[in-house]
């Protein structure tokens, strides 16, 4: 970590992606925050054409500035989404340097736009974690948590709705079931009674309450003839008697 002058009002710190630049005293906007120095890279020549890392930055399609050299503090300055600062490029005097475009407090991370070509070679892939990227992340996260929520819901309402249905089903199937026993009962029962007629006060094989015997009526036909003809018997004459008017 460089040795920074305490006249300097920023100090090098931690961040959420590693090492940051942090403002220690308030930095008014259009200050010249620091320059973004190093050795200059022609890109005409294939030794400086071959060298690769993170802190390459492009003047135009001759210079680049490697700032990967320690010495560089503005090499700590992040990429922000929404930044507090900006890079203000001098191609013709091969200078950079990062400027404030507001305010920026104490304790404040200073950060700058990369570029949308460092973005994609370096930050995409692994997602970018300044800031406002991390709230839309937040909000993202948070929107898709609600959403589980409102289907978990929405499923929880379904899966009662149709528990009561299935119980009122099982109702009315079972109130059928208990009317049908009722019924059979009620039939078997209107059976017993019909064929043993007690409900007139009849017997089983006859009408015991008319004063009938078991096996037919009391009194036949001829008997009641009979008995309505006074002066005729009822009793059979002897075979004996017919038999001595035969032979006189």
């Amino acid at each position: 970590m460089p040795a920074i002058s305490p006249n300097k009002p920023y100090r090098v710190g931690r961040s959420r992606t590693g090492l940051g630049l942090f403002a220690t005293k308030p930095i008014k906007k259009g200050t010249r925050i620091a320059r973004y120095f190093g050795p200059l890279l022609d890109s005409k020549k294939k030794k400086d054409d071959a060298i690769e890392n993170k802190y390459l930055f492009e003047l135009n399609n001759r210079w680049t500035i490697d700032g990967s050299v320690r010495e560089n503090v503005a090499r700590y300055i992040n990429h922000a989404c929404k930044p507090n600062a900006e890079s203000d490029v001098k191609p013709r005097k091969r200078k950079v340097f990062i400027r404030a475009i507001r305010k920026i407090e104490p304790g404040e991370e200073i950060n700058y736009d990369y570029g949308t070509d460092y973005f994609k070679a370096y930050l995409k892939p692994i997602g970018c974690k300044c800031d406002a990227c991390e709230k839309k992340r937040k909000k993202k996260r948070a929107e898709a948590r609600a959403e589980r929520l409102r289907l978990k819901a929405k499923a929880e309402r379904k899966a009662l709705k149709k528990a009561e249905k299935l119980a009122k089903a099982n109702e009315e199937a079972e109130a059928k079931l208990k009317h049908k026993a009722k019924q059979k009962l009620n039939g078997k029962a209107n059976g017993v009674q019909l064929n043993g007629k007690a409900l007139n006060g009849h017997g089983a094989n006859g009408h015991s309450a008319n004063g009938h015997g078991t096996n037919g009526h009391g009194a036949s036909a001829a008997d009641k003839l009979f008995a309505a003809k006074p002066g005729i018997s009822l009793t059979s004459r002897p075979k004996q008697g017919r038999e001595s008017r035969a032979s006189a």
